[in-house]
Parts: C-alpha cells; sequence; structure tokens
C-alpha cells in the first residue's frame, strides 16, 4: 500500500517522539503537582505541631474540668476551620493539575488526530488504481472513530465536572456541620 517505506518509517519516528514529548510534559505536571501538595501538607504539619503544642499547654493549666472543656472546644473550632482549609487548598492543587492533564491530553489527541488524517491522505496519494473504495473505507473508519473519541472525551469531561462539584459540595457540607457543631 506504501510506495515508500520511508514515509512509514518517519511518520512513527514523529509519533514515538510525540508520545515521548507528551509524557515528559505529563511526569512534569504529575512532580510540580506532587511537589505542591507535599509543600502544604509540610506547612500544614508544621502549623498544627506548633498549635497542638500550645493547646496542650493550655489544656494542662486548665484548673478545674469546665475550664478544660471550654479550652477544648474553643481549640476544635479553628482545628475544623483548619481542615476545610487545607482540603479547599488541596482541591484547587488537584483541580489545576486536571486542568494541565486535560489541557496536554486534548493538545495530543489533536495532534494524533491531525497525524493520522495525513498518513490516511499519503496513504491514499500512493495507492494503485482501483483501490479507490478501500481508501474510502479507511477515512470514514478514521472519522467514525475521530467522532467516537470526541463523544467519549466529552463524556468523560462532563463525568469529570460532576465529581469535582460533588465533592466540593459535599467538603462544604461537611464544614458547615462541623461549624454548627462547634457552636453549639
Amino acid at each position: 500500500m506504501i510506495s515508500n517505506s520511508e514515509q512509514y518509517t518517519a511518520a512513527n519516528k514523529a509519533f514515538f517522539e510525540s508520545q515521548l514529548a507528551t509524557f515528559h510534559e505529563l511526569t512534569n505536571i504529575a512532580m510540580q503537582g506532587t511537589e505542591k501538595v507535599v509543600a502544604l501538607n509540610l506547612a500544614a504539619a508544621k502549623a498544627s505541631a506548633a498549635e497542638s503544642t500550645a493547646a496542650v499547654k493550655d489544656l494542662l493549666a486548665a484548673k478545674d474540668p469546665q475550664a478544660f472543656m471550654a479550652l477544648a472546644a474553643k481549640y476544635a473550632k479553628p482545628d475544623i476551620e483548619k481542615a476545610a482549609a487545607y482540603n479547599q487548598h488541596l482541591t484547587t492543587i488537584i483541580s489545576g493539575a486536571k486542568a494541565e492533564f486535560t489541557n496536554v491530553a486534548e493538545e495530543q489527541a489533536a495532534g494524533v488526530r491531525a497525524k493520522v488524517s495525513d498518513f490516511v491522505n499519503t496513504i491514499a496519494k500512493n495507492a494503485p488504481a482501483g483501490s479507490e473504495s478501500v481508501i474510502a473505507i479507511l477515512k470514514s473508519s478514521v472519522e467514525n472513530t475521530n467522532t467516537g473519541l470526541e463523544k467519549i472525551h466529552s463524556v468523560s469531561k462532563q463525568v469529570a465536572e460532576t465529581v469535582e462539584t460533588h465533592v466540593t459540595k459535599a467538603t462544604d457540607q461537611v464544614a458547615e456541620a462541623a461549624k454548627k457543631a462547634t457552636t453549639k
């Protein structure tokens, strides 16, 4: 089908290099996200250690059970608010990484579709006479595959957005419930 094997080899090489570059880019995004999460966790651990030490000192200094319980309630409310803030920061980091991954994936998919289309056109140009029906089937197959992949991508994106919305809503509800519980 292909009269020039060099074209086929060059197309494969370009595709492999593209995949390697994409893998490198995705790895960098994942590492940057991991660094942000580690930094967030370290900051939270440092703050928690310092605050816990101060809280324990105050609780040990309480003169009676009522004072102890009042101090315990006082320290519980900020912890709930800090947990909600931590969760919000974590959600922001994860959402950012997800958005970057999505952008890279969309760019890669568009590039692959273009390369496949170019490759099919190259095959069509070099096809022997009488193979028009095979070329038409090949082109139709590629177009149908692209349409199917676009639909899958669209549905996947909607599902991810719905899950993210529900997680955010659940987090907000838990934080609100915790605030109400500590104010009683």
